[in-house]
């Protein structure tokens, strides 16, 4: 039967090796199958190792071309994020140094005319001061012009007094905040509130992002005589592990964190461009940014403006921001 299936010189010779030589002249036709059929299958296996192989370098190689090509966009994407705010940035502070000259060019137009009945050397100065005041002035706008077009996008600038209204949307959203005030509050130049303003919004917006739905966020304002001081505190981390159906409590007690994390917090700097903006927003009104991660808890971000102080005669907005 088996002579019928492969002939006679496939049963006796397999790859060159004669199967006599192996069998002995004495085996039985079912030993010679068995034998011809283990080479065969020998031989596929070989050919598939060897195609496995390949598929497998092949696979390794594009996954290296594939992390590379996204290691590329990455970076891009932080690239034009960073731009963006950046220039973001550029457009509100021209913005308030457009509105800064308008009342400039008011007083100096209003000097000139009360100079009128005594000429003199007010009179030709508040004149000089206008007329340098108005080139600015032109000047600002042809900038915020350029930059607007840019980023047409661009809302209206707001201030402190309307967290109230971002508080409500990002309750909506799914956060939970609580907020708390202490001291007198005393009013602040534009420049310094759009940039809290800006900074309480990127940090709940980055507590949402990454804390998700249920992330309970404690937003503080501390004024004083020695400036005003911010603190957003979230439970991101918490947040998580309650969703996933874990007891956070219970990870806190048994340690659900290593001492690493632990190192981590306290040394490593938390980088991206939402925390550069932040930090350089700060910078810019004599300010310090921190930011860190809370093993097993969240994320903490605290700026300090010991440069912006209460002004005598200046009363407290009373707005009500919780």
């Amino acid at each position: 039967m088996w002579s019928g299936l492969f002939g006679d010189r496939a049963t006796k010779t397999i790859s060159g090796v004669s199967m006599d030589a192996v069998l002995g002249d004495d085996a039985s036709p079912m030993t010679t199958a068995f034998a011809v059929s283990s080479a065969v299958i020998l031989l596929l296996a070989l050919v598939l190792l060897v195609l496995l192989l390949f598929a497998s370098r092949g696979r390794r190689r594009e996954a290296g071309v594939r992390a590379d090509a996204e290691r590329a966009l990455l970076d891009l994407d932080l690239l034009f994020a960073e731009q963006t705010a950046r220039l973001r940035m550029v457009r509100e502070l021209n913005e308030v140094a457009v509105n800064s000259v308008s009342a400039i060019v008011r007083q100096a137009d209003g000097a000139r005319y009360a100079g009128e009945n005594d000429p003199g050397a007010a009179v030709r100065s508040a004149v000089g001061i206008a007329e340098t005041a108005r080139t600015t002035l032109a000047d600002l706008r042809r900038v915020a012009d350029i930059v607007k077009h840019a980023e047409a996008d661009a809302g209206s600038q707001p201030a402190i007094k309307t967290a109230r209204e971002l508080f409500r949307v990002m309750r909506e959203a799914g956060l939970e905040i609580h907020f708390e005030e202490t001291g007198e509050r005393f009013a602040l130049d534009s420049g310094p509130e759009l940039a809290i303003y800006r900074i309480l919004q990127e940090s709940l917006s980055n507590a949402l992002k990454y804390g998700g739905e249920g992330t309970s966020v404690t937003v503080a304002f501390r004024w004083s005589d020695e400036g005003v001081r911010v603190l957003i505190d979230d439970d991101g981390i918490r947040a998580a592990t309650r969703r996933a159906g874990g007891d956070p409590n219970e990870i806190s007690r048994i340690g659900g964190y290593t001492t690493e994390d632990d190192s981590a917090a306290l040394t490593a700097a938390p980088s991206g461009p939402g925390i550069t903006e932040m930090r350089e927003r700060a910078e810019l009104f004599g300010g310090v940014l921190h930011a860190q991660v809370v093993p097993g808890v969240g994320f903490s971000v605290a700026a300090s403006f010991p440069a912006l102080r209460p002004v005598a005669h200046t009363d407290r907005d009373g707005t009500n921001l919780a």
